[in-house]
């Protein structure tokens, strides 16, 4: 315990607070700074010069990374008859209709994300002040409420998350973790920024990507320079 601080204090006098890193001496610093037991995550936090308030600034969507997020997903479909069979046959944990609806309802919650088919979303409903609060309930938008369960199931498990900018105007991401290996982890970034960056609204005006930073679970913020965007997504 006291070799692994010792470690972590050397890695982080290497760390300037107030200096803006690119991408690829931002992720080397947050790996070096890494030295818990366990495999800990890797997140982005970007500020957006948008006003969440206003419906037209709103940023939000999904994106799958190419290396996964590292984490292990729990998916529940909501489906009745082949597309119960589909749901599974793709890789889903758990699938059917009421059955699932009543074992909710009393309190049951072993899973991570849910999918169903637009014919069950009335039932889904049912349960909407349990999975709403949790961020578990099925979206439309969000790719979730679909007929092809098939293909929505394995992004999922593949390593597809979803996002959508904070009050304060910051999205949160995972996008990956430390034994990826810096390499990985750049692709998982830019995957991620470019989603970002295509989906500015009209309506944002000024800079639209302000701060970003870079951190494991246990680890410092790193800061890391905006104007370097370009340079990551060519």
């Amino acid at each position: 315990m006291a070799k692994r601080a010792k470690k972590q204090k050397k890695a982080r006098e290497n760390l300037d607070i107030a200096q803006r890193y690119d991408f690829v001496e931002g992720v080397k610093l947050a790996l070096d700074c890494s030295y818990a037991r366990f495999d800990e995550s890797v997140d982005l936090a970007v500020r957006l010069g948008v006003d969440p308030r206003r419906a037209d600034q709103m940023v939000r969507g999904t994106v799958v990374l190419p290396n996964g997020t590292g984490k292990s997903v729990r998916v529940l479909a909501f489906a009745k008859g082949e597309k119960e069979k589909e749901a599974l046959d793709a890789g889903a944990d758990y699938a059917g209709s009421d059955d699932l609806i009543a074992k909710i309802q009393g309190g049951w919650l072993e899973f991570d994300k849910t999918v169903a088919t637009p014919d069950m979303m009335g039932s889904v409903g049912k349960i909407g002040k349990i999975l709403g609060p949790r961020g578990l309930m099925p979206n439309a938008k969000l790719g979730t409420v679909t007929f092809d369960l098939a293909k929505v199931v394995k992004e999922i498990k593949a390593g597809k998350i979803d996002f959508r900018v904070e009050k304060s105007g910051i999205v949160h991401a995972p996008v990956g973790r430390v034994s990826f290996g810096a390499e990985k982890l750049l692709e998982n970034i830019a995957t991620f920024i470019e989603t970002i960056v295509r989906l500015k609204p009209a309506a944002s005006k000024g800079t639209y990507i302000r701060t970003i930073a870079i951190s494991t679970t246990m680890g410092p913020g790193i800061k890391i320079d905006p104007t370097n965007v370009k340079a990551l997504l060519t």
